[in-house]
Order: C-alpha cells, then structure tokens, then sequence
C-alpha cells in the first residue's frame, strides 16, 4: 500500500471512530487516571512525571507502583516535593520497587522535581527553557530537559560513589537513539486536552508532539504504513508521526490512546484464528 493512501478520508475516519470510542474517563485501565485523580495542575505536572516514569512492564504492576509512591506523597504530591529534603525523606520509598529501580531512584526523581520547581516555578517552565520558538517538535526540547535534570544534584539522596544513578532510566534522550516513550506520553498527558489529557501546559503546542512509541504502536503503525521503518526507536517515533501529522497536523497525537489500547486488547485480531474479521482498520491494515 502506497504510504501516501494513509492520510485519505477512510482511515481518517477509522482513526476518528476509534478516538471517539476511547475518549471517555476510565474507558480503559491507564496510569492517566492517576493523574487524573488531582484537581490541581500543580499536582497533575509532578503526579503526571511520576506515573510517566513508572510506565513500563506489565500494566497492572505500573499502577500498583504508583499507587504506592503517591500514598507515600500524601493528598499534595506538589507540596510533598517542594518540601523534600534528602537528608530526612530519602528512604520514604525504601519498601517500593519497580522492576529494577527502587526506593532510592523514587526519592531521586522526587529530589530533582524538587529542584527544577525550585529552578524554573513548575515542571512546565523548566521545560520549555530548552524548547525553540520555532521548533516543528519537541525533540530538542526533550534533549534538552533530560540533560538539565541529569544535572541536577543527586548525590545526597545516592551519595557521591554512585556511578550511574537508576534515577536516570527515567529521563531518556532521543540522541540515546531511544524513543523516549515514557517522556512524551507524560508530554501528550501534559499538552493534550480531552477526556483523556489533562491539557494543562500552554507553552508547547499538540502539533509539537511526537507519539509516545511501545511494542502496540509499532505494530499498528507497521500494520497501518505509517512508517516503513523496521527498527524501533526515536527515528520510528518521529516517522510515524509523521504520518498522523499528514492527517491531523494540528494534534497528530490524539490517535495514540486509542491505537494503543487496540494493540494492547488485541482488538485488531492479530494473530487470532478469526483474523482480521472485527479489526477496526479492515481494509487498511496489512500486517
């Protein structure tokens, strides 16, 4: 299939009837709803990095892991972060671990959202300093926050022998070659505004994002040709944006939930006896 049939009418309608069957408050279990639980922005921005962070493996295991870090940061996680201090919190979340990071990558991540609140006034601001008045995405935005945060003081929650402090898995850069998933979905809940997305953020723009890239959206986007490419990773995430730009240029990230979720739920029928019968892009996807 010729990668220019993507942006025609039927798969933009496809794409439209999925979103709209997605888009509805706790349609589907997603760390979003965490986020969503607190009605302050102040609140939403550190909860939204938190849950973010903690956006790999199995679903049930993220939402565990962030329950147990917000029941430790109490009803304000904002004011519980502007009010860390190392030399008295940092084992708070020593009973907590996540895959291979733990209770010592939590307070680390807590100290430097601490410190760029501290910085910058909100999460927000310290991001957009690395972002261009004219940039087309946030990829040198993302390049940008990631390396500010890194250099940010961690030492007095590891110490200073540590030589590669886990806290780090959680701020990717697409120079790593990585796709930065964890980041940008904490950027579409950030910027996006549905019932899904918070919206919240008003400095970066919807057509800045780019898709936050799993295991579910390669292969709907390798299924759909909206990319050609084979190897994961931020070149992926951009030219499968790319593409959704081609449909929507101004939110090319308002399919992502819902395709997700369709790979997630093997609503697509991939490798079902029944095949391809009920999938919703019938006609368009060729696996």
């Amino acid at each position: 299939m010729p990668r220019s049939r993507a942006s025609k009418p039927p798969i933009r309608a496809a794409l439209d009837r999925l979103y709209a069957e997605f888009n509805a408050r706790e349609s589907v279990a997603d760390p979003v709803w965490h986020v969503r639980r607190y009605s302050a922005a102040a609140d939403q921005e550190v909860v939204g990095l938190i849950a973010s962070a903690l956006a790999f493996g199995r679903v049930q295991s993220v939402l565990n892991s962030i329950e147990g870090m917000l029941r430790v940061m109490g009803p304000s996680p904002a004011a519980f972060a502007r009010q860390f201090n190392p030399a008295r919190d940092r084992e708070v979340f020593g009973h907590l671990v996540h895959r291979w990071t733990n209770g010592a990558d939590f307070a680390a991540l807590v100290w430097i959202i601490h410190q760029m609140l501290e910085r910058s006034g909100s999460i927000e601001n310290f991001f957009v300093e690395g972002l261009a008045p004219d940039a087309i995405d946030v990829g040198a935005a993302l390049e940008s926050f990631s390396s500010r945060a890194l250099g940010l003081d961690v030492a007095r929650v590891y110490g200073r022998r540590r030589q590669k402090p886990g806290v780090a898995y959680f701020f990717s850069r697409p120079s790593s070659g990585g796709a930065c998933k964890r980041l940008n979905l904490f950027l579409r809940w950030m910027v996006r505004s549905d019932s899904v997305d918070l919206g919240i953020w008003t400095k970066v723009r919807p057509a800045q994002l780019i898709v936050p890239l799993d295991t579910h959206v390669i292969r709907l986007g390798r299924c759909l040709q909206l990319t050609t490419l084979k190897s994961p990773g931020w070149r992926m995430a951009a030219d499968i944006t790319a593409s959704l730009r081609a449909i929507d240029p101004v939110d090319p990230v308002k399919f992502d939930f819902s395709i997700c979720h369709v790979g997630m739920m093997n609503a697509c029928g991939y490798g079902k006896k029944a095949g391809d019968s009920a999938c919703p892009f019938k006609g368009w996807c060729r696996p």
